[in-house]
Order: C-alpha cells, then structure tokens, then sequence
C-alpha cells in the first residue's frame, strides 16, 4: 500500500448533496490507510475479547489436574494473547492517528482551496469566523470520525464473536448479555438526536463568536478613535454568554449520557452474575465458565462504550461536515470552465471592451481616472477577480474570452497587483517569491527595483528575516514596496500595477518609477496612477472617464491639450501633485521636529 504524502498536491473533488456523502467520498479517498486501521482494530479487540475464554480454560485445567502442562499452556496462550494485543494495539493507535490527521489535513485543504479560488463570493456568502472555524476546528473534529472507525468496527465483530461463544456455553446466560447489550445501546441512543440539536446550536453561537471577535480585534483601531470599545466588548461578552449556555444546554445531555455509559452496563454485570452462579452452583456451567462470562460481560461494556462514543463522534462529524459544506458550495466569483479554449500565443493584446482599453504588447502604459473605484473596477476586470464585472462587455486575450481560459494558465499571464498591500507572515524572501523559483540575487535585484533596500536592513537577518502577521512591523510603504517586488518577480507577460506608489514620498517614487520602468521595458505593463512622477516615464497614458477611455497619448501630451479632455486631465494629476507637496511638507514637518 502507497500511502500519498500531505500536503496532497490534489484534494480531489468531493460531492455536495449531503454530509453523510461528504464523509464516505473521504473514507474513500484514505481507503488505504483505514483498511489498515480497520485490520488492526479488529485485531485488538478480537485480542481482548477471547482473553475470559483463555482463562476460564486455564482455571478449568489448573482446578482439574492442578500445575501441570495443562496449566502452562495455557498461560502461554494468555501470554501470547496478550503480546498479540499490545503489538496490534501500537499500530492501530499509529493509523488511528494517521487517520486522523489525513482526514482533518484533507478537509482543511480542501477549504483552503476553495477560500483561494472562490474570490470575494467566499466573503460575500460567509462570515470570516465560519471559514477560520471550518479550518481551525470543523476539520479536526471530522478527523477524530475516522480516527476512531477501525476501533469501533473491532468492537462490533468482538461483540458478535463472544456472542456466538456465550451462546454456545449457555444458551440463557447468551440471550441476557446478547439481548441486554443492545437494550443498553438502544436507551443510549435516545439521547443523540438531542445531542446533535444542542451541539448544532452551540456551533452557531461559536461561530458567531469568532466573526465577532476577528471583526473587533481587526477593527480596534477604529473602534478607539470613535471610543466603542466598551459596546463592541459587550457585544463580545454577551455572545460568548449564549456560546456558554449552549455548551451547559450539551453538558447536560452529554453528562446523562456518561452516567448510563456506567450505570447500564453494571446493572447488566449484576445480572449476569447472579444467574451464572446460580448456573454454576446447579452444575450447568464450570467455574472457569462463571469466569469467563464475567469477562465477557465486564468486556462487552467496552463495546458499548465505544459504539457510544462513535456516535457521538458521528454526530459532531455531521455536524461539523456540513459547516465545512458550507464553505465547499459557495460558487467561485470566476469558476474554471468545463472545457478551456486554446490560449492565444505570447505577446496577445489584452482588451477590456468595457472601457475601450487596449494593452498594446511590449509597452509600458498609464491609465489615469478621477474615480478610484472606476480604474479599480478596470483592474479587477483585467485581472478576472469578478466575473459580474464583465458583463455585458468581456475582456480578451489575443481574441479569447478571459473566462473560457484555464483559470492557472491565465494567473501566469496577467499578474495584478492591487492598491492594498497584503503582506503575510513568514520569511521575508518566501513572501515575495511564494512560487520559489528565484534565486537571492534575483530577490535582490527585485527588492532594489523596487527601492525597498530599507526593508532588508528593518528585517533581522534579510530575505532569511521572519515577517510577523501581516508584515505588522513594516510601515505602510515598505509593505507596498514588497508587494510591489513580489508582482516583478512573478514576471508575467502583462502586469498591472495598481497605484504602486502612493503611500512613499515624491523622491522615492521616482525611483521606483525609473527603475520599474527599466526592468518592465519590452513586456505589456499597465500602472494605474496619477502621479506625474510615474505619468512622465511612461510611453503612453490613458485618460479614463466615465469608465471609458477619453483620450490617449504621452504625459506631455495629455497635459499640452488645450481641450476640455486636457483640462480634466490636468485636474486629475494636479490634484496628485497637491497632495505630493502635501505629503513632503508633512515629512519634512516630521523631520524637523525630531
């Protein structure tokens, strides 16, 4: 048996309809490993649950011939049993636990594919809160499903086993523990499906817990400039209040459900005694035999609290698997198609139809618009981050629709690079090279470009430094800076850079404006900008209004018009140059008073 090394390089596809097709379509894909757990298990327990026979014969022969072979063998027997029973017992804990972690690291994938690939639906479906929790916990509770699967099929053919075997010793003495075993389950079994109604309650009162306090721990900034945090606290506190009666409302249940878990099963022992020796002193049974019946009945309590627990655990399985559904069936905001078109060669013209926008091959333009959200809406359209976004008008690749193109073939071809610089944790040169192809002098080359030289001197230890959550210890320009140095390392054959130097002063940007300019020259680059620092090194510009373009030409050009276009021109950038002189006035203010 092969088994597949995680991370899987492809979680696979599960079904939709249901959580109980969710978790067989899982069992399915770890077949391997679970038939392994499955053998050991049953092993295990077969182990333990012939240990009373074993040694109800040994009483027997020792009671009968006293020391003798008899007696040893067995003994040798017991001993071998029990060497029989640990040996199993190790391995099935080993594929217990490699069971768990296959299941839970699968599921955990498979959201995590799906948060990646949905876009902004995965948002606008979910709060934030449900999509951590179907990671951070809904993953791990199916996990223990399966963890536990191999030990509980081992207790139902052990339990079938001494069943025969009870029967055949003594029919009445069989029926009671036969019949009494299932009577116990069947009581116990009342109380799931209140267990499952509570425990589903308590995991939407959880989940809303979670959405709250990642949206006040997001948000404290904000929340102290307008002093709210005593209401978001309490709003905190009041929700994890329900998320705690909730969890009373299951302790309840579940506190019931331990106690019979005791109760029923030595009532049933007492029973079992009391007519074994009654048997046993009418001559109807050995001694041994008495023993052995005790060690079945003491045994098949063991069972019984194992099917308990696998239903409790399939409960909460369920549950949590239908939390993970939820993730799983939200509808991508730009689905792969079923049959993707032929990708035009290298060097194609990327056109928004839109807008009228045309990316000639091999030039380095500029888009300029009044409206922010307008050249955003281009971008995110150039990008296919939206698929609402393109209708009516689509945009296309050298003639083929952006949304009949393999979605992976097309991430590597037109790379967009948004305004809000998105920084993750780890070591530095994997944040700006995450597809690891490059080489320290090429992360070095990139970071020079994009005048971030300073970030390797704030970081400990450089591109080997460890970033901390969300790049919290970079300023806000050198976190644009990375981000700007991660999109050139992509080098794809369009790149469209969305206001990449907003947040750095006047020298700086031209800078970086020089250089980007230089290191992109020959390949198709759009920057959406109305800064002239970056207007002015540009071969063209483009002047986008109303979500058309109005105008193209050089800076210079652009600026020269004595028309109306040119005057809205001229307002646009003249706007960026007032707050450029805003920005160094504030830095050299800054400055001064240090």
């Amino acid at each position: 048996m092969i088994v597949r090394p995680l991370p899987l390089p492809d979680p696979g596809n599960p079904p939709l309809s249901s959580p109980a097709r969710l978790l067989l379509w899982q069992a399915g894909q770890q077949r391997g490993v679970l038939s392994l757990s499955l053998l050991t298990g049953t092993v295990t327990m077969l182990g333990s649950a012939i240990g009373p026979l074993l040694l109800g014969r040994a009483i027997d022969d020792g009671l009968v011939h006293g020391f003798g072979p008899g007696l040893f063998f067995w003994c040798g027997v017991l001993a071998l049993n029990a060497a029989v029973i640990v040996g199993t017992g190790v391995l099935d804990h080993t594929w217990a636990v490699e069971n768990w972690i296959r299941s839970a690291f699968s599921f955990s994938q498979l959201v995590g594919f799906k948060a990646s690939r949905a876009g902004h639906a995965i948002t606008k479906t979910l709060p934030t809160g449900e999509v951590v929790s179907a990671v951070a916990s809904d993953a791990l509770r199916v996990g223990e499903v399966y963890a536990h699967l191999g030990r509980f099929v081992g207790s139902v053919v052990s339990y079938l086993a001494v069943a025969v075997i009870m029967l055949v010793l003594h029919p009445v003495l069989g029926l009671v523990v036969v019949l009494g075993i299932p009577a116990v389950a069947g009581v116990m079994a009342l109380l799931v499906r209140p267990l499952q109604s509570r425990q589903m309650a308590q995991r939407e009162a959880t989940g809303r817990l979670t959405t709250l306090g990642a949206d006040t721990v997001s948000g404290l900034r904000i929340l102290r400039g307008i002093g709210g945090e005593e209401v978001f606290a309490g709003r905190y506190v009041r929700q994890s209040q329900k998320v705690r009666a909730q969890g009373v409302r299951v302790a309840d249940v579940q506190s019931v459900l331990d106690g019979l878990q005791f109760l029923l099963p030595g009532l049933l022992v007492a029973v079992v005694l009391w007519t074994g020796a009654r048997a046993a002193v009418a001559g109807e049974i050995t001694s041994g035999e008495l023993v052995t019946f005790y060690g079945f009945t003491a045994f098949l309590s063991w069972p019984v609290q194992l099917a308990t627990q696998m239903m409790q655990q399939l409960v909460r399985g369920q549950v949590s698997a239908g939390k993970i559904l939820n993730v799983l069936r939200v509808e991508s905001a730009t689905p792969q198609p079923a049959e993707p078109a032929t990708a035009p060669p290298d060097g194609a013209e990327l056109v928004d139809e839109a807008s009228g926008l045309v990316l000639t091959p091999g030039r380095v333009v500029g888009l300029v618009s009044a409206e922010p959200d307008e050249s955003a809406r281009l971008a995110t359209r150039l990008g296919r981050f939206d698929d609402e976004l393109e209708e009516p008008t689509p945009v296309r690749l050298g003639g083929v629709l952006l949304r009949d193109l393999d979605k992976e073939h097309l991430r590597h071809r037109v790379v967009v690079s948004e305004a809000t610089p998105t920084v993750f944790s780890g070591v530095l040169g994997e944040e700006i090279d995450p597809r690891g192809r490059r080489v320290a002098a090429e992360l070095a080359a990139a970071m020079l470009v994009a005048d971030a030289h300073d970030v390797l001197d704030s970081v400990p230890g450089g591109l080997a430094g460890e970033l901390p959550e969300k790049g919290r210890s970079l300023s806000g320009g050198q976190r644009q800076r990375v981000t700007l140095a991660r999109a050139l390392l992509t080098e794809p054959e369009i790149l469209v850079l969305v206001e990449p130097t907003s947040a750095v002063d006047a020298h700086t940007e031209a800078r970086i404006a020089e250089r980007v300019v230089d290191a992109r020259r020959g390949r198709t680059t759009l920057v959406i900008t109305a800064s002239p620092l970056v207007l002015d090194r540009l071969e063209a510009v483009h002047l986008l209004e109303d979500g058309r373009v109005v105008a193209t030409g050089t800076h210079l050009e652009l600026l020269a018009r004595d028309d109306l276009v040119g005057a809205r021109y001229r307002a646009v950038v003249g706007r960026s140059m007032a707050e450029d002189d805003d920005t160094e006035l504030t830095n050299e203010t800054v400055g001064g008073a240090r």
